[in-house]
C-alpha cells in the first residue's frame, strides 16, 4: 500500500489550531454555558456542554462529507436555516429578558434528574445546530487544512478531535463559572445578568437572521 502523500500530524495540528481559535470565541454555546453554569448547576452545565459537543459532531461531519456544497446550490436552504436559527436565539433572549431574576425561571428541583438533563442537553444542541454558518466555517477549515481527497478515516479523525476541543474547551468554562463566588455573585446580580444574557443571544440571532 502506498504511503499518504500528506502529513497526518501537520493536518490535525491544523485542524486543531483553527478550531481552538473558533470554539474559545463567545458566541451562543459560549454564554449559554455560562448562564447555565451561575444559574442552575455544574451537571445542568456539563449537560449543555455534551448537547453541544453532539452539534459540533453532527456539524462537522456534514461540512467534511459537503453540507455547503448543498448550500451553494440550494440559497434558499442556507437562508431557511439561518432564519430558523436566528429565530431561536432571539427566542431564547426573550425568554431571558422577560423572565430573567424570576424565581419561576428556574428549573424544578423536585422534577425527574433525568428530564432534567435531558432538556439541559437539547439547549445544548439546538444552540449549536441554529447556526448553519457552522457547516460553512467547517467546510473552510477542512478545505485549508485537509489534502485533496482526503479519506474518509482523516475526516472522521479530525471531527473527533473538534469534538473533543469543544468538550475540554466548554466543560473548563462550566467547571469554572459554576464555582462558589461566582454563583452567589450571580444570585445577587440575577436581575440584570440574565437580561444582559437576553440582549446577547437577541444581537446574535438578528445577527444571524439578516447577515448575508
Amino acid at each position: 500500500m502506498a504511503a499518504p502523500d500528506f502529513n497526518t500530524t501537520t493536518v490535525l495540528l491544523s485542524v486543531a489550531g483553527l478550531w481552538t481559535i473558533a470554539v474559545v470565541t463567545p458566541g451562543p454555546n459560549f454564554f449559554l454555558t455560562v448562564r447555565t453554569a451561575l444559574g442552575r448547576s455544574r451537571p445542568a452545565a456539563l449537560w449543555n456542554v455534551l448537547g453541544t459537543a453532539c452539534g459540533t459532531v453532527m456539524w462537522g461531519l456534514c461540512g467534511f462529507f459537503g453540507l455547503a456544497l448543498l448550500f451553494k446550490a440550494a440559497p434558499w436552504l442556507y437562508g431557511t436555516l439561518k432564519l430558523l436559527g436566528g429565530a431561536y436565539l432571539i427566542y431564547l433572549g426573550i425568554r431571558l429578558v422577560r423572565q430573567g431574576g424570576d424565581p419561576s425561571d428556574r428549573v424544578d428541583i423536585h422534577s425527574d434528574p433525568a428530564d432534567r438533563a435531558l432538556a439541559a442537553w437539547r439547549a445544548g444542541l439546538l444552540t449549536n445546530l441554529s447556526n448553519p454558518k457552522t457547516a460553512a466555517f467547517i467546510t473552510s477549515l477542512f478545505a485549508a487544512s485537509m489534502p485533496a481527497a482526503a479519506p474518509a478515516w482523516l475526516g472522521l479523525t479530525s471531527v473527533a478531535l473538534m469534538t473533543a476541543l469543544s468538550i475540554i474547551w466548554y466543560a473548563v468554562v462550566a467547571c469554572f463559572f459554576s464555582i462558589t463566588p461566582f454563583s452567589v455573585f450571580y444570585q445577587r446580580s440575577r436581575h440584570w445578568i440574565d437580561r444582559s444574557a437576553g440582549v446577547i443571544f437577541i444581537a446574535f440571532g438578528a445577527r444571524l437572521a439578516v447577515d448575508r
